[in-house]
C-alpha cells in the first residue's frame, strides 16, 4: 500500500481483512482503533491483542483517566503509516497485531472490578496472544499483573513512574493506584529484587526491595546508563512493563492524575525504552493519562508512542535476528 491509498480506503479497524501491515487513511477520518489495527474479538492467529481498560474509580484527585483508552487510540492515529521510526522493522508489518477493545464491567459495582479485569486479561493470555493494555488509573496493573503472574510464575517489573506506590495497606480488599504494587509484592506476583522503578520522585519508607532508579539520577546518569542498569537488573526473567504516564515531566504530560516536577522528558523516557530491547517482555501497559487535564492532547500522543515502543520491545526478541540488527539498535 501506499499514501495515495488513502483516497479509496477507509474504516480499516473494521474493513482490513488481515491483521498485519500498514493502514493508509486520512489521519482526520476513519473509524479509530490503536495503530488503525482490525478490531476483533476473534484471538485465532492474534500475537498481540490491544485492550483498553477505562477505569478511575482509584485516584486520590484528578479524575478522567476513564477516557484513557479513547484518547490514546485517537492520538496514535498519527503513527501508522509507517514503521516505527528507528527500530529497523516493521512490527505491525511482521506480527498480527488486533485491537480487542474495551473491557466491559459495571460501574456500579467496584468491589466486582479486579476479578473482571483479571478473567479478562486471563481470556487473552490463555487463547496464546499477548496483551497491551492501555488505561485507565494504575490499579488496574494489580489484577492484570496476578493473570501474567499465572501464566509466567513471579515477574520482573519494569516501573516508570513518579510514585513507587508501594505504600502499606494489608487490607487486599481496596483498590488503589497507590498500593497496588504493594500488594502484587505480598500476594508473590512480583519479586521486586528482580525488579527496577524508574523515574520516582516523591518519597516511600518502605519501597519492599525494589532498584529504585529516580529521575535525578536518570537525569545525572543519561537515559542510555539507565537501561543498561535495568537490563542488568531483570536479566532474561519475565518481564511486564507498567508505564505511569506522570513518570514524564509535567511539561511532557500535564494531563495526568498526579503529576510531579523533575521529571523525565520524553526523550528520555524513549531512548530508555529503546534500549531495553531484548529484555523477555511478557506483556505491558501505558496509565494514568487523564484528557480532560490537557488540551493539547500532548499527554495522549505520549501515552500513543511508549504503547507502541512496548509492542516493537516485544516484537523484538521474537523475530528471527537480521544482519545489523545490533548496529541499528545501538544507534537508537
Amino acid at each position: 500500500m501506499a499514501l495515495e491509498d488513502a483516497k479509496t480506503q477507509i474504516d480499516h479497524a473494521f474493513t482490513r481483512e488481515d491483521l498485519k501491515g500498514s493502514s493508509f487513511e486520512n489521519v482526520f477520518g476513519g473509524a479509530v482503533s490503536f495503530l488503525r489495527r482490525k478490531y476483533t474479538k476473534n484471538l485465532h492467529g492474534v500475537d498481540v491483542a490491544v485492550t483498553g481498560v477505562p477505569f478511575d474509580q482509584a485516584v486520590t484527585n484528578r479524575t478522567g483517566t476513564r477516557l484513557g483508552p479513547r484518547a490514546i487510540r485517537e492520538a496514535s492515529l498519527l503513527q501508522p503509516c509507517d514503521a516505527p521510526y528507528g527500530w529497523g522493522y516493521d512490527v505491525l508489518g511482521e506480527f498480527a497485531i488486533a485491537d480487542y477493545g474495551d473491557l466491559a464491567f459495571d460501574y456500579a459495582n467496584v468491589p466486582a472490578f479486579p476479578d473482571t479485569l483479571e478473567a479478562h486479561i486471563s481470556g487473552i493470555l490463555n487463547a496464546g496472544a499477548a496483551v497491551l493494555t492501555l488505561g485507565g488509573d494504575h490499579s488496574i496493573t494489580l489484577p492484570i499483573l496476578k493473570a501474567h503472574a499465572e501464566k509466567y510464575g513471579p515477574l520482573s517489573v519494569v516501573q516508570f513512574d513518579a510514585h513507587t506506590d508501594t505504600w502499606a495497606d494489608d487490607d487486599f480488599s481496596r483498590i488503589d493506584h497507590g498500593t497496588f504494587m504493594y500488594k502484587a509484592v505480598k500476594l508473590g506476583y512480583v519479586d521486586p529484587s528482580r525488579s527496577v522503578q524508574v523515574g520516582i520522585r516523591t518519597d516511600n519508607p518502605d519501597t519492599l526491595g525494589f532498584h529504585i532508579l529516580d529521575a535525578r539520577e536518570v537525569h545525572r546518569e543519561g537515559p542510555e546508563t539507565i537501561s543498561a542498569r535495568i537490563r542488568d537488573i531483570v536479566e532474561r526473567h519475565p518481564v511486564y512493563l507498567t508505564f505511569d504516564i506522570d513518570a514524564l515531566d509535567p511539561a511532557f504530560a500535564p494531563g495526568t492524575g498526579t503529576p510531579v516536577w523533575g521529571g523525565l522528558t520524553s526523550h528520555q523516557a524513549a531512548v530508555m525504552l529503546r534500549g531495553l530491547a531484548g529484555i523477555n517482555l511478557k506483556g505491558g501497559d501505558v496509565v494514568e493519562v487523564s484528557p480532560p487535564f490537557d488540551t493539547t492532547g500532548a499527554t495522549a500522543i505520549a501515552a500513543a508512542h511508549v504503547a507502541t515502543e512496548l509492542l516493537c520491545l516485544w516484537g523484538w526478541t521474537r523475530r528471527a535476528p537480521r544482519q545489523g540488527d545490533v548496529g541499528n539498535m545501538s544507534r537508537m
